[in-house]
């Protein structure tokens, strides 16, 4: 089956969606000459004036909440009969509901998720979810009507604590773009001799150790956790982590590594630990397929942290 390429555009009303798609359908370099569908599922303030459109072969549909399904959209592709997809997506909908309703063959070659920056605060603290949900995804992310009394500093931390994937634009009030540059320094420093991790930084440490495990290949590392053991496991050969808080209580999840160990201690389920490894990378059936894997060259019990859940703020 030929894939179909899905352009996401994300946020909530009066983002600035609505205006970017239509400079984006505007611009000749977008006009590929490719079928394209413009599907509009959400009511928006602003109306498209196709009249402006480069793009020369193209349909709009706009569906309310209630009709968004996987047969919907298959009976659009019925119809169309499209090349690519254009999706404004309702910014007070989860993405669970448009991915769930995908036909086969769409596949998504973009996201882009955009926030009018004087609401932006305002929705982060009272619909964190929804702003988790819009960002996690994102291939980039753009603040529009930036100011200079904003702190780019502060928004940053908001997205970063969510994804370092997207890349970050403001966009201020007169149309001047600025790309974010700041630099998000680890909380640790990777290259001591023991990479010592603090409480507070075990959910940093997990993220990046995941995200980019070969620059941790050899490394020692100390840090305590909490242990998951299974009888269908070698003696000595345990798992060692933290539960992380990424956005909500809706998402704590147990964020563990293979820890193997030479200690006759009997470490049990929901025991705290505190080790000093080597970090390696090889095949484990715990992953069921290769990961970091912790040589402890020290383990013993541990009392609790303060805090035990672990998250990025």
């Amino acid at each position: 089956m030929k894939e179909i390429p899905v352009y996401l555009f994300l946020g909530f009303l009066e983002s600035g969606k609505t205006k970017f798609i239509q400079e984006t359908f505007e611009d000749k370099r977008f006009d590929s000459g490719e079928k394209t569908l413009l599907l509009v599922l959400e009511e928006g303030e602003e109306e498209y004036e196709p009249s402006r459109f480069s793009v020369k072969d193209y349909c709009i549909e706009v569906l309310p909440p209630e009709e968004i399904s996987l047969a919907a959209f298959e009976s659009l592709m019925q119809k169309h009969n499209p090349e690519r997809v254009v999706v404004e997506w309702n910014g007070m909908r989860e993405l669970n509901d448009f991915f769930d309703a995908m036909p086969d063959g769409w596949a998504i070659a973009q996201v882009m998720t955009f926030f009018a920056a004087d609401s932006f605060l305002s929705y982060n603290k009272n619909m964190r979810q929804l702003v988790f949900d819009k960002v996690q995804y994102a291939d980039m992310v753009v603040f529009n009507r930036f100011r200079n009394e904003f702190s780019q500093e502060e928004f940053h931390k908001i997205i970063r604590a969510i994804s370092r994937r997207p890349d970050i634009v403001y966009e201020y009030e007169g149309g001047k773009a600025v790309y974010d540059e700041i630099e998000d320094p680890l909380p640790y420093d990777i290259d001591a001799k023991i990479i010592e991790i603090a409480d507070r930084d075990y959910a940093f440490f997990y993220r990046d150790l995941v995200e980019n495990t070969q620059k941790y290949v050899g490394k020692m590392v100390r840090f305590k956790g909490l242990v998951a053991v299974d009888k269908k496991l070698k003696a000595g050969t345990i798992v060692v982590g933290r539960h992380i808080m990424t956005c909500c209580e809706a998402d704590i999840a147990y964020s563990g590594l293979v820890c193997l160990h030479a200690s006759n201690a009997p470490f049990r389920t929901r025991d705290w630990v505190e080790l000093t490894a080597r970090i390696d990378f090889e095949y484990h059936k715990v992953y069921k397929q290769e990961g970091p894997v912790l040589k402890a060259t020290a383990i013993d019990y541990s009392t609790p942290p303060e805090q035990e859940l672990a998250t990025f703020y």
